[in-house]
This record gives C-alpha cells, structure tokens and sequence, in this order.
C-alpha cells in the first residue's frame, strides 16, 4: 500500500508541475492549494531534495521547484523514493527477511512477478501523464 507520503509527494510534484512559472513555489502555497499540513510537507519535500526530484531555496523568493521537465519524471521514482517498500511480502522487499522456505515456497515466483508488474506500471508512467490536458 503507497502510504500518505508516497501520494502526497505525487500531489507536489503535480502541484509543483502545474504551478510552474519559472520561480519557486512556495512551501505553504503548495500546502494550501492541496489542503496538506505545511509541517508535514516539510518532512516529504526534505525527503525529495535530498533524493533529487526537486530543488529549495530558502529566504524572500524562496519556495521548490522541480528539478527537470514533468515527463522526464516517473511516478515510480517519485513514490518508491518515499517509501521504505511496496513488495506485497517481505521476503522480497527491498530490505530482505530471508526466508527459511524460500527454496522451497511455490507462491515466491507469484510474488515476485506481482511485484515486477507494479513496479513496470509505476515506472511506466510519466509525471507528464497524469498532468490535466487542456
């Protein structure tokens, strides 16, 4: 299950896409136009930074602005970035829990392609996709 920071940092990607002026946006304009607790927002954009999909810049003019154009983006970088995994098991999550039947286990191939058909869809689509056409 993507978790409220995987759909909130998707909701300031868009946000951030859609408001795009050449300036950065202000923290607090995102917060309001998605109705997003600034506080929490801050948590989630410390996190975007420093994984590189967006840039900030504190002070007067200061705000985030994306770091590249809207389809250069995948929606599967922006929510795995912010999530700890999204494997439907553990023992094949990012952070391994080796199994003692996993030699054994004949739903392991089952998991693992369920996991591989997320990932593909996530990665497949583009910032740009879910952007409103006009």
């Amino acid at each position: 299950m993507v978790s409220t920071k995987g759909r909130y940092a998707l909701r300031v990607m868009l946000d951030l896409a859609e408001n795009d002026n050449g300036n950065y946006i202000p923290l607090r304009d995102i917060a309001e136009r998605q109705g997003i607790s600034k506080k929490y927002l801050e948590i989630i954009v410390k996190n975007m930074v420093a994984g590189g999909l967006i840039v900030g810049a504190s002070g007067k003019g200061g705000g985030y602005k994306l770091c590249k154009n809207p389809e250069d983006y995948s929606v599967g970088e922006i929510i795995y970035l912010m999530e700890d995994s999204l494997s439907p098991v553990a023992c094949i999550a990012a952070k391994k829990n080796e199994c003692p039947r996993k030699i054994i286990c004949k739903t392991l191939p089952m998991w693992t392609e369920f996991d591989k058909i997320a990932r593909d869809f996530f990665y497949g689509k583009k910032l740009s996709d879910l952007l409103e056409k006009e």
